[in-house]
């Protein structure tokens, strides 16, 4: 009797194996690596063109250039994330606009365009720091407690 239980037990595991090997689409790890790596080293390489533009060309310093190519791509991201363009990309490459800060800047404003027909205020302004209301806090509540133990460290 236990021995049946068992044997039905494990037929109907291997019939349900079966069944998701059978309908699990197939993965394409290296086409999406393919893609993650030329998106994200494009969005990359962008980035470094504008520093290097913001030097040449607008007397700026490396660090405010840097700080130039930084705003520019959330500025594009956000403007094309309003506009349906950077989530077709994103379905594209997958992480590679995950990682540098376009992905960050997308995750701000996608929330927001959701929520758009509820209003500007309780719409768009409400969720525009869904995402990035936890990482302020916890960043800066991160930054305060290192700037204390520094302060402390240091003598």
């Amino acid at each position: 009797m236990e021995k049946n239980k068992q044997s039905a037990k494990a037929a109907a595991w291997e019939n349900y194996a079966a069944l998701v090997k059978r309908i699990t689409p197939k993965s394409k790890m290296a086409q999406g690596c393919l893609r993650a790596f030329w998106v994200g080293g494009s969005i990359c390489t962008l980035g470094q063109a504008l520093a290097d533009i913001g030097v040449s060309f607008l007397n700026l310093t490396a660090s405010s250039a840097s700080a130039f190519s930084s705003i520019t791509l959330i500025f594009l991201t956000a403007l094309l994330t309003g506009l349906g363009v950077f989530d077709r990309i994103a379905r594209y490459a997958g992480a590679g606009t995950v990682v540098p800060i376009t992905g960050f800047a997308n995750a701000m404003v996608s929330p927001a365009m959701e929520f758009k027909p509820e209003g500007w205020v309780l719409g768009t302004g409400a969720r525009l720091f869904t995402i990035a209301g936890p990482v302020l806090v916890y960043g800066i509540s991160a930054s305060v407690v290192v700037g204390i133990l520094y302060y402390f460290i240091r003598w």
